[in-house]
């Protein structure tokens, strides 16, 4: 009987499109580009992209309690 391995490589990507975060983040794409406050970056020209490790430490401040979002904040951003 014949054997075969098979090695796979995952790369987890560390920037994320627009969709991809608030995918990312658990949050409707309206909803995370009302409320986000993390700055995305430009790689290169026309490639906009948020980094995780910004979004992870957005959403651990909201889990301390030091960030609250609320219906004003959405409001005021609009």
């Amino acid at each position: 009987m014949a054997h075969a391995n098979l090695n796979i490589t995952v790369i987890e990507k560390r920037m994320l499109k627009k969709s991809e975060a608030a995918t990312y983040t658990g949050l409707q794409l309206k909803h995370f580009e009302n409320v986000c406050p993390v700055q995305p970056i430009e790689l290169r020209r026309g490639t906009v992209v948020y980094d995780k490790r910004d979004l992870d430490l957005w959403i651990d401040r909201i889990k301390a309690g030091k960030e609250a979002v609320t219906q004003a904040d959405i409001v005021r951003k609009l």
